[in-house]
């Protein structure tokens, strides 16, 4: 386990540290931790509020939390080290891999079934999954479309199917536009998982054991917690309501996504967003991306992961959200192009991202600086407190800098 004591000082976090626990006090978060990289360095470490609130359980650095789309970073770094080894190549047709996937049809505009499909003009490749322009959707985010009505019919996320189950249902449906020409958030890290297994002859979960998290120390990083962790496990929570995320308010929701998920193993090894964590693991494997030491992968391929991958002038959107201008996506992650009013103003060229439950990373070359935060609150991936954390770490780490 990756040691959270911090090794260097001369950084004053007492603002973003009150500000977090503000968010606890107001019933926003049941509890919150955070840690901050200057270099590969701790400057930052610290846990505010619950574990289990009702229990009065203090959160600490090792308990466990639903990580969520945390888990797309391991799963774009399997894959790239997959690509070191030049056992596939980013511009690879999917088909080459999986051959189901290959000769797709795409919904016309305005389709209003998912037969009204015409042939798609060019193959999925890797770089299209890594990057979400695959074509491919999710089915959470965009309901009352006619893709979400198919991939939920057909149950593509069911977690007592296999990756290759999964695979097997995306076969049969169309993408949603043409690869390479959009962005959507969608399954294609799923898809890129079941790579990893075709490619490797290893099921996913062993792959990124024996390939990444052994390698790092990530002791408590997996698809379901022991039995002798279950109590390290942190209470969920959803918020008063979903379109008022500054309204207190939690309601405990320990079997979401569904009964006993990650207490008992499950068929699906969900690569888009089935990890539980800590936070010593993730610094672990933030660190291992961060140059002046010892990488998990090479530095070029570090810096190939880290460069946009979309059109120039194309951006991330959201069906709840919109389109993100100055966001752009990487090979494994968000990528600021031009920071928001939102975005710290120094944070051009970070590369983030985080799971729905408010877990999130982020990495700043420009600034050499990098941090986890971990809450466990429904929808709270774009929670006005990771922003502020953010903003209050960027300030932090420029102040200590300046009087240094």
């Amino acid at each position: 386990m990756e040691d959270m004591k911090v090794t260097v000082g001369g950084y004053d976090f007492r603002a973003a540290h009150a500000a977090m626990q503000r968010y606890v006090d107001n019933n926003l978060l049941s509890g919150i931790s955070s840690a901050v990289l200057v270099g590969r360095d701790l400057v930052d470490v610290n846990c505010v509020g619950w574990a289990d609130k009702e229990a009065q359980v203090p959160l600490r650095t090792d308990h466990i939390f639903r990580v969520f789309s945390n888990t797309k970073l391991i799963t774009s770094c399997a894959a790239l080290l997959l690509y070191e080894e030049g056992k596939l190549k980013l511009d690879d047709p999917i088909e080459r891999f999986i051959p189901q996937l290959g000769n797709r049809k795409v919904l016309r505009k305005g389709a209003t079934s998912i037969e009204d499909a015409e042939p798609a003009r060019s193959s999925i490749t890797i770089r299209h999954l890594l990057s979400h322009s695959s074509g491919l959707s999710y089915g959470f985010f965009d309901p009352g479309t006619v893709i979400y009505k198919a991939l939920n019919e057909r149950g593509v996320h069911n977690p007592m199917t296999t990756l290759a189950d999964m695979v097997n249902v995306l076969a049969g449906l169309p993408l949603i536009y043409h690869p390479g020409t959009s962005w959507e958030y969608s399954l294609a890290t799923d898809v890129t998982a079941r790579l990893v297994e075709v490619v490797s002859g290893l099921s996913f979960d062993k792959f990124i054991q024996t390939r990444i998290c052994n390698p790092l120390g990530m002791v408590d990083t997996g698809f379901v917690v022991p039995a002798k962790d279950h109590s390290r496990l942190v209470a969920y929570y959803a918020g008063a309501d979903i379109m008022e995320p500054m309204k207190p308010g939690l309601t405990r929701t320990d079997n979401a996504p569904f009964p006993s998920a990650y207490l008992k193993p499950v068929a699906r090894l969900n690569g888009g967003g089935g990890l539980v964590s800590t936070m010593p693991d993730m610094i672990a494997l933030i660190r291992s991306l961060l140059p002046g030491g010892p990488t998990l992968l090479k530095p070029e391929t570090i810096a190939l992961m880290m460069t946009n991958q979309l059109p120039e002038g194309q951006w991330i959107r959201f069906a709840t959200l919109g389109e993100q201008p100055g966001k752009a996506f990487s090979l494994a992650g968000g990528l600021i192009v031009r920071p928001s009013p939102i975005d710290h103003p120094d944070s051009t060229g970070e590369l983030y991202w985080g799971g729905v439950a408010g877990t999130q990373w982020w990495i700043s070359p420009r600034r050499n600086m990098a941090g986890v935060m971990m809450a466990q609150r429904q929808m709270a991936f774009t929670h006005p407190f990771s922003f502020e954390f953010k903003r209050l770490a960027y300030d932090a780490v420029g102040r200590g800098r300046e009087a240094a």
